[in-house]
């Protein structure tokens, strides 16, 4: 199946010489989840702002469902609902009619129904007749959802959509992602919150100073970057780490009640068998253990910095 956005050498130098994007190549598949991270700056936003026709690209190309967004903008841009970071509403319309107004704007006619299934899906049709500016900063975020699926697109871009969202509110608001993607939508979103990415998305693009640093299968990623720790808790607490250890390379944790060993899921020996024997023969003995791997975050973390 081919991909319903596909964007090849895209740059982006502004006026001032800032360089924001650099030959950035990237596809994203249709009806996934796909989650873009990146530091402040990284160029998430310009990449987005370029592909729904905001920003100029300096070079490159960008197609939407095969077309392309300088040379048939109006067909790319029909395909594409885009949730922004900034809340820009009409402060003195009612919910209902700034929704309405946006599926005009689009050349849609004019069809209550589906505006009526938009609000419920986002939790606003009981606030339909309320005015912007009465609504909380959540509610306002709901709004700008609506109006970004009120043309019916087949790809959503999630700006950093639950940003000021309280906890409660932005798992109903996951659960209409959900919802979109089941349905067929394609959803693109870029998330300071990177539990979310881990928890929503299908694929993860990090990008970096313009650059796009890796595209993986959430899955793929976390199993090929992933790091595992052996936390083992001593019966007795080590003051240190004898020197017959040294080759396992652990450390010492909470007071020397625990001795933790970091080993990578892709060698082809864990070492943990030996760890055991090594501990045995120190006289060193323990009561308990777990493995934890470590989260996205670290991932994302590990990636920037190495990258930096």
């Amino acid at each position: 199946m081919s991909p319903i956005i596909s964007i090849s050498g895209l740059s982006k130098t502004y006026a001032s010489g800032l360089s924001a994007l650099k030959r950035v190549d990237l596809e994203i598949r249709r009806g996934e989840i796909f989650a873009l991270l990146g530091p402040n700056g990284a160029g998430k936003t310009t990449v987005i702002n370029i592909v729904c026709g905001i920003v100029t690209p300096s070079s490159g190309t960008v197609t939407v469902g095969g077309h392309d967004i300088v040379r048939d903008f109006r067909a790319a841009r029909a395909m594409i609902g885009l949730v922004p970071q900034e809340l820009v509403i009409t402060p003195f319309e009612s919910v209902e009619q700034t929704v309405t107004f946006t599926r005009g704007l689009f050349g849609k006619p004019a069809n209550p129904a589906v505006v009526e299934k938009v609000l419920k899906d986002v939790a606003l049709w009981e606030r339909r007749k309320s005015k912007i500016v009465t609504l909380s900063g959540g509610m306002k975020r709901r709004v700008l959802i609506a109006k970004a699926l009120v043309h019916e697109p087949e790809v959503l871009f999630l700006d950093e959509p639950t940003a000021g969202v309280d906890v409660e509110l932005r798992q109903e608001m996951w659960q209409v992602v959900r919802a979109l993607r089941d349905a067929g939508v394609t959803i693109i979103l870029t998330t300071h919150y990177i539990e979310e990415a881990e928890l929503m998305a299908d694929r993860v693009g990090v990008i970096n100073k313009g650059e796009i640093v890796l595209v993986e299968e959430k899955a793929a990623l976390m199993h090929k970057l992933g790091r595992k720790q052996l936390t083992l808790q001593l019966l007795e607490p080590l003051r240190a780490i004898p020197e017959r250890l040294a080759p396992h390379r652990l450390n010492l944790a909470h007071g020397g009640r625990e001795l933790v060993y970091t080993y990578d899921t892709q060698a082809e020996r864990t070492g943990i068998t030996g760890l055991i024997d090594d501990l045995a023969a120190a006289g060193i003995g323990f009561k308990d253990l777990q493995t934890t791997q470590n989260s996205l975050e670290d991932i994302f973390v590990d990636l920037v910095r190495g990258r930096g």
